[in-house]
């Protein structure tokens, strides 16, 4: 994947899901963090996480699997999307 130096949505996930890991060990560091509050930033990464996921396994279909210039049924690869990120 080594297309994946430009994109900068995938970078800016990757910095959002760094914030919110040290966000969780600041949590973990102060006495007076409830478990809830901590349970709601992990499950914030786990959702950011996957979302991740999915636009990796995208990109992966746009850039190596459905090749540049060859016709591929943008819809159906829409749905297929729609269908993964529900499941993934």
């Amino acid at each position: 994947m080594g297309h994946l130096y430009e994109d900068q949505k995938i970078k800016n996930r990757v910095k959002r899901l760094q914030g919110q890991i040290q966000a969780i060990d600041q949590a973990l560091m102060q006495p007076d963090s409830s478990c809830i509050e901590v349970l709601q930033q992990v499950a914030a990464v786990k959702g950011a996480v996957n979302g991740l996921m999915n636009e990796l396994i995208e990109a992966h279909l746009r850039h190596h699997v459905l090749k540049p210039h060859s016709e591929f049924d943008e819809a159906e690869l829409a749905e297929f999307l729609k269908l993964l990120k529900r499941y993934g």
